[in-house]
């Protein structure tokens, strides 16, 4: 028994970046590794079929968690979805594979003493985790577990709406992850062979049979076990009897950016003031535990349509349903092989940036995601936008020392008023894109969340502060740096502390300028290389 309880590597949490690592790790038959995840298996079919996701942001494999009252949203507590399942946000996502601009991560390096995370050094890790169906050097991967492919059949509504956006001015872009990020097209996703591809898929799947991975599901992690300034180990609940997993070289925490702070701040790991407000001893002060937390503002316009057709009639009519369900059983293709979100970009909002600040996701559908408005069955498309270099920082904050708890999560929102410029224009620019005429010839009328009239600044500011909501890109809530604010090393240990890293998108102290899964993909591919180094 006692050998059952004892690992080289105690890894908790087994989303995006906890699978790279258990799969990864484990490679090595000299070592053992325990996987621990909160959720369930990623086994049921809504998450291996691409257009599935509709159905995931609500519901079971995800954590139902809601902001605090957000000040500059009107007090609304907004939803913010999260996996709850092996490959995390990965297993529920809607498969878009951006990594964001060179100088994100050249930001990293400069400003934030982060040395080993330029563009330049990172890039190796994009190439080592992907396995592209369509590009190569330099600048992607060919030979990795991760599969990125296109989509085999893009929706007539996502054609149209890319033509749109090069009659708005934008330029046709044929890889968002190359040397420019700038333009308008199809996005690539992390799906291989018409199937989602989440880590999960992509590195645990492979690794399942071996005999030094160990994968837990249904755990709670109650505390990392200290032992003098070393963590040694994980006490879990399972099966609702408290036990404990010993780790002999390291305990790496990898519960996302929400998840990762909670457990350091159980553990008493954190800000002093905190811990005390939730009734944690302090064990190891370490202020910026849980702050710096960012997260990309959504915006969503919906369009009504002239003709019937769009995928939302999948959600609605069981005949349709039923048909592409044997098209997709029969063939892989139809419209389950889409991921919905199929089209989009990026612009400037401030045209004396550097790179883009404006991301846009086309989907040929509406009422998609949880909380999302519908139309007329089959008669919807929608448009989302936001700033990709959001300036408001929020929080995440345990509310009591109960590990089934949800944490207190403010991303405080819009509370930079460049923001809300910026989220301004993303508005603007959506609307003009869709008012171009290959996508004009299609739509009957606009709806805007609330039914409003927008068009003056004032209405501008209300709308986006009325309707704003997550991306579902939250990071830094455990950032990497030298700093007094910072919680780990650009090594990813904990400040202070010996044997116990994070690896996430915690750890990102700067948010990236795209979405979040291919870098934390990337966060996880390094960290395994500096793990190694240091054994």
């Amino acid at each position: 028994m006692a050998h059952e309880n004892n690992f080289d590597y105690v890894i908790a949490g087994g989303g995006t970046a906890g699978s790279v690592l258990a799969g990864r790790l484990s490679e090595d038959p000299s070592v053992r590794v325990l996987l621990l995840e909160a959720g369930r298996s990623d086994r049921h079919p809504f998450i291996q079929v691409p257009a599935g996701f509709a159905k995931l942001t609500a519901g079971p494999y995800q954590w139902g968690y809601v902001s605090v009252p957000q000040k500059h949203c009107n007090g609304r507590e907004i939803p913010l979805a999260q996996g709850k399942v092996l490959g995390g946000g990965g297993s529920i996502n809607a498969q878009v594979f951006t990594r964001g601009v060179a100088n994100d991560y050249d930001g990293w390096a400069k400003d934030y003493d982060c040395s080993g995370w330029s563009a330049e050094e990172v890039r190796q890790y994009f190439i080592r985790s992907e396995s592209n169906g369509r590009l190569s050097a330099p600048f992607h991967g060919t030979e990795g577990p991760l599969g990125v492919s296109d989509l085999a059949h893009p929706h007539e509504l996502s054609k149209a709406f890319v033509r749109a956006g090069q009659e708005f001015g934008l330029p046709y872009n044929g890889d968002f992850n190359g040397a420019d990020q700038y333009g308008i097209g199809f996005y690539q996703t992390t799906t291989k062979h018409s199937q989602r591809c989440s880590a999960a898929t992509a590195y645990l799947r492979p690794a399942r049979k071996r005999k030094n991975l160990v994968i837990r599901t249904s755990i709670t992690a109650k505390r990392i076990v200290m032992t003098g300034r070393r963590a040694t180990g994980v006490e879990v609940i399972e099966n609702g009897t408290t036990r404990t997993y010993n780790a002999n070289r390291e305990v790496i925490v990898s519960s996302g950016a929400f998840g990762s702070p909670k457990l350091l701040q159980l553990s008493g790991i954190g800000d002093p003031e905190d811990l005390k407000a939730a009734g944690v001893d302090t064990v190891h002060a370490l202020p910026g535990v849980g702050k710096n937390l960012q997260d990309h503002c959504d915006l969503d316009i919906i369009y009504e349509l002239n003709l019937y057709g769009s995928m939302d009639r999948l959600d609605r009519f069981r005949t349709a349903t039923a048909i592409a369900g044997l098209q997709y059983l029969a063939f892989k293709s139809g419209p389950l092989a889409s991921t919905i979100v199929e089209a989009g970009g990026f612009s400037y909002g401030n045209r004396s940036e550097k790179t883009p600040d404006l991301q846009f996701h086309f989907l040929p559908a509406a009422g998609v995601e949880a909380g999302i408005a519908s139309v007329r069955p089959g008669f919807g498309a929608t448009l989302n936008s936001y700033f990709v270099r959001p300036r408001s920082r929020g929080s995440v904050k345990i509310a009591s020392a109960d590990p089934n708890a949800s944490p207190l999560i403010d991303p405080n929102f819009l509370a930079d008023e460049y923001d809300v410029e910026m989220a301004i224009e993303g508005v603007r620019q959506s609307r003009a894109i869709m008012d171009q005429p290959s996508m004009a010839v299609h739509i009957k009328a606009e709806h805007l969340a609330g039914g409003e009239r927008v068009s003056t600044k004032d209405e501008y500011v209300r709308f986006v502060r009325s309707h704003g909501r997550t991306s579902y890109h939250p990071v830094g809530t455990c950032s990497m740096g030298t700093s007094d604010d910072s919680v780990v090393s650009p090594e990813l240990k904990v400040h202070g502390l010996e044997g116990l890293r994070v690896v996430d998108s915690s750890i990102m102290p700067r948010i990236v300028s795209s979405n979040t899964q291919a870098p934390t993909v990337m966060i996880a591919e390094k960290a395994v290389d500096m793990i190694r180094a240091s054994d």
